[in-house]
């Protein structure tokens, strides 16, 4: 798929999860145009615009992959967030943004053996070490963004810019006034939904 074409089923799947409009809005702002091709896959199942997993198989952090922007310089850095518009559950979102992981400084390297997935460089340590999905069993599935951000020239954060990480630590971050503050750039989007082992679809 085209850039362009990724760019149309993104906003289609936004719009139908009533994603954008609504809770993700702040961040992916309507008519966002990404940049690059966010990856993300679980083992070997991949994350694909909405698609749906259970938590028991999102327990190791994903692999992640995105090819680099036409036009960015060799030495951009990229910035990942991973976070939970649906905490504690669609219905009662109170501690909404969740926030399961940061990892900044990745960098896109050259196409791996399928020439199909660009592999990534990861220079720095998580700000936030990944915390697994794990919505309860009587939880609506959650929505869950993988939100890729270029970094500005020369940020240089610490995990005390993002936030603790115990579990109560995690929630209710301000994802939209930490992107504005640090000056991140969007340019990739990708998400899942996810539920509890043990849900079932009524």
């Amino acid at each position: 798929m085209t850039l362009s074409g990724h760019a149309e089923a993104l906003a289609a799947s936004l719009a139908k999860a009533n994603l954008v409009p609504g809770p993700a809005a702040e961040l992916i702002p309507e008519g966002f145009t990404p940049t690059t091709k966010l990856d993300v896959s679980f083992d070997d199942k991949a994350v694909e615009l909405g698609n749906f997993f259970r938590a028991g198989e999102c327990k190791k952090a994903p692999s992640i992959a995105f090819p680099a922007e036409a036009g960015a310089p060799s030495s951009a850095a990229y910035l990942l967030i991973f976070a939970d518009p649906d905490a504690p559950t669609p219905d009662d979102p109170r501690y909404a943004f969740w926030r399961h992981w940061v990892v900044p400084g990745l960098q896109p390297l050259s196409p791996g053996p399928s020439r199909q997935t660009t592999l990534v460089a990861e220079t720095k340590e998580p700000l936030t070490q990944y915390h697994p999905p794990g919505p309860q069993d009587l939880s609506k599935p959650h929505r869950y963004l993988f939100l890729l951000y270029r970094e500005s020239e020369r940020l240089d954060l610490a995990k005390e810019d993002v936030g603790g990480e115990e579990f109560d630590e995690r929630r209710s971050f301000k994802l939209a006034e930490f992107v504005k503050y640090h000056r991140l750039e969007l340019v990739g989007v990708n998400w899942m939904t996810c539920a509890g082992d043990g849900w079932k679809e009524e």
